[in-house]
């Protein structure tokens, strides 16, 4: 095997969708996307296998992406337009194919009582609030639409900086999920932008609700950058990102974006966090039990 399939740095295409049943997690060729399914193959017959360090490192990242994309998903015929309907779920259905990937990959260090990897659906559906490992920034309420952009335009570039790192990551399975996933989030930073754009130059009205919705998520954005032992020990075996590391960047580039709209960077302190040690906002148990619903009432159930 070569050192590029073996530390994820080379080997890696999104290629395009409908890829060949046969794509291996640490070879992902032109024309072959990884996919869950090729991930939970990999897991199930031992070809690829997370360290307890580096699966609760993707469950968090997954349950970012996860709790996202369920907010998101309320858009669904609320937007302000026919178009954002479509572009406000796509982008739910991008952040929900990471969470699959992120959460079957951490599945594969953990198991059910039968002694079976644990499923993305296990890990979707049937843990608790203070199981989840999401920061807080995610699972804040959609308020309005200005709102809502203000948290996608913090999240796309953070997520942005986050994936476009982890793709030299040493863990090949990480490295070719964030492949797949930087190319779909940068196509989130340009939407978030051009709305950011669009609603501080727009009417005085639209202006204000920029400045609310920007003033309104920015205390959980310190969260996004903070270390702790696990990204420490992980980054130091070259398979994750320590998240200070992503501050300058992210920071840069929101910068042009908000001088460009003439609005300053938020002035307001920064939440309290916790969401990596499973200490969440009030809002999160709502969501859960909305999402979780169906699942808890009719386990094992398929249609």
């Amino acid at each position: 095997m070569s050192t590029a399939e073996t530390t994820g740095h080379g080997d890696i295409s999104t290629g395009v969708a409908g890829g060949d049943s046969n794509a291996s997690a640490t070879r992902i060729t032109p024309g072959n996307a990884l996919r869950p399914e090729d991930i939970a193959l990999e897991v199930k017959t031992g070809l690829a296998k997370p360290t307890e360090d580096v699966a609760e490192y993707a469950l968090r990242i997954g349950d970012d992406a996860l709790i996202l994309a369920q907010r998101l998903g309320h858009w669904i015929s609320r937007a302000p337009e026919l178009e954002e309907d479509i572009a406000l779920g796509n982008i739910a259905l991008d952040q929900l194919g990471h969470a699959r990937s992120f959460l079957t990959y951490a599945g594969g260090a953990m198991t059910n009582e039968d002694g079976s990897a644990k499923s993305e659906d296990d890990l979707a559906y049937f843990r608790r609030e203070h199981e989840f490992r999401s920061v807080q920034l995610f699972e804040q309420p959609n308020g309005d639409f200005a709102a809502t952009i203000a948290r996608q335009f913090v999240v796309s570039y953070y997520q942005f900086e986050l994936y476009r790192r982890l793709t030299e990551s040493t863990d090949a399975t990480l490295a070719a999920i964030a492949a797949k996933a930087v190319k779909e989030v940068d196509y989130h930073r340009d939407h978030s932008a051009q709305w950011v754009l669009r609603l501080a130059g727009g009417t005085d009205e639209s202006r204000r609700r920029m400045i609310h919705g920007l003033r309104t998520m920015w205390p959980y954005v310190a969260e996004l950058f903070r270390d702790d032992e696990l990204t420490q020990r992980l980054a130091e075996a070259g398979a994750a990102v320590v998240p200070s590391s992503l501050r300058e960047d992210f920071d840069r580039l929101t910068g042009e974006v908000l001088a460009e709209a003439e609005l300053e960077v938020p002035d307001v302190p920064a939440a309290p966090g916790g969401g990596r040690e499973g200490r969440h906002s009030e809002h999160l148990g709502y969501l859960l039990a909305e999402m979780q619903v169906l699942a808890r009432e009719h386990p094992g159930a398929s249609w």
